[in-house]
């Protein structure tokens, strides 16, 4: 059997194992990353939202503390990745803007506003004439909206090249092969085996494989982290000029939420469906055409877009919808995952924090309320 070694290995090529392989490479540890199909997975379909304030639910004030400490990374990221590799990740400043489908929307935005400002986060409400200024694209009669002026957005897509080709730089090895199963000698992780009969000798191994985390096999079950696959679908739409809407737009039709987020090439990215189906990727066309339907009726003129894609993904959702990112009970297993609706947005913080676990040893304060272990069963008590 061929046997090849590194410091670390990434099992996962998608933004979050980028992230990690390219910093920690940084720090000077070898790094393999394996994957037969880099970026496939949830980027690919993703809309590149960078949502701390809009994507926030009442009672998640740790996720949203470091929601705002990873998107606060971005632009730092996004200049470093510029002068690494030239590549232009789509870094924008836009904001975000909520429209209130009617009264009772609008009551719940209130609220909302509320909290986030208790929580020193900028939202605005907008009264019906506000909103049409902003965007003046919306459907008229709408009773308002919230603006949260701190909600971003990046093109996942240059953001998976212009990682690639950064840990390239810094030394990064990838190999297109199936991660099949972990080796564990004394408790701890000493290797992988590939699909092709290679083994590679590591010291660490990251388990970064999305809402195929748990496929790995030769590890016991209770160190594997509880992630399970959401599908969600996305469309990109194209308009024949740019400048249809300024900002990311989104609202909730008569309870189904829906977002478009403008590219400056033109392209609108309408998402997401959310489904409990397993791994089965295939578009569905219920809803395909509920997205439409919903963002028509926000922004009348996405009748008029060409529809260029549908993508299709699986989300790593985790039981409290919390990333599970930390060293796990197993010596040498790091665990990456269950990112959940905020994959894009937590891949700075991630790549970071895990990399200074890899390379010191050191768990960071961000990550302990995210250990992999808060999970773990306590055994019963004896008699």
């Amino acid at each position: 059997m061929p046997v090849a070694s590194a410091d670390v290995v990434v099992v996962g090529a998608g933004l979050i194992g980028l992230a990690i392989a390219w910093r920690t490479a940084q720090r000077g540890l070898t790094v393999t990353v394996l994957d037969p199909r880099p970026g496939s997975g949830a980027s690919a379909a993703a809309a590149g939202m960078l949502a701390p304030v809009t994507e926030l639910h009442y009672g998640e004030n740790a996720l949203l503390t470091l929601n705002l400490a990873s998107s606060a990374r971005f632009g730092a990221w996004s200049a470093e990745l510029l002068e690494l590799t030239g590549r232009d990740i789509g870094y924008r400043r836009c904001g975000t803007v909520v429209a209130a489908w009617d009264a009772a929307d609008l009551a719940a935005l209130r609220d909302l506003q509320a909290f986030q400002n208790d929580l020193g986060l900028d939202a605005e409400l907008l009264t019906s004439r506000q909103l049409r200024e902003l965007e003046p694209a919306v459907a008229p009669g709408l009773p308002g909206g919230l603006l949260a002026a701190g909600d971003h957005q990046v093109d996942p897509v240059g953001l998976h090249t212009a990682l690639h080709e950064a840990g390239t730089a810094a030394g990064v090895r990838w190999r297109r092969h199936r991660a099949v199963a972990a080796v564990v000698g004394g408790g701890a992780v000493t290797g992988v085996d590939l699909d092709n009969g290679e083994h590679i000798a590591c010291g660490r191994l990251v388990l970064a494989g999305g809402a195929w985390i748990r496929e790995l096999a030769g590890l016991p079950p209770e160190v594997l982290p509880p992630v399970r696959p959401v599908k969600g679908q996305t469309l990109h739409l194209r308009s024949d000029s740019a400048g249809l809407i300024g900002h990311v737009v989104r609202g909730s039709v008569r309870g189904s939420p829906v977002y478009l987020v403008p590219r400056d090439d033109g392209r609108v990215v309408v998402g997401a469906s959310s489904e409990e189906v397993g791994f089965d990727t295939r578009p569905r066309a219920g809803a395909v055409y509920e997205l439409l339907r919903d963002a028509q009726t926000l922004l009348p003129q996405v009748s008029e877009l060409h529809l260029e894609h549908v993508a299709t993904g699986l989300r790593p959702g985790s039981p409290d919808n919390a990333p599970i990112i930390g060293p796990t009970e197993m010596a040498g297993l790091v665990v990456a995952g269950g990112h959940f609706r905020n994959g894009v947005l937590l891949t700075p913080i991630t790549g970071d924090a895990v990399a200074e676990v890899l390379a010191d040893g050191t768990v960071p304060p961000e990550l302990r309320a995210f250990s992999p272990q808060r999970f773990a069963v306590a055994s019963p008590s004896p008699g």
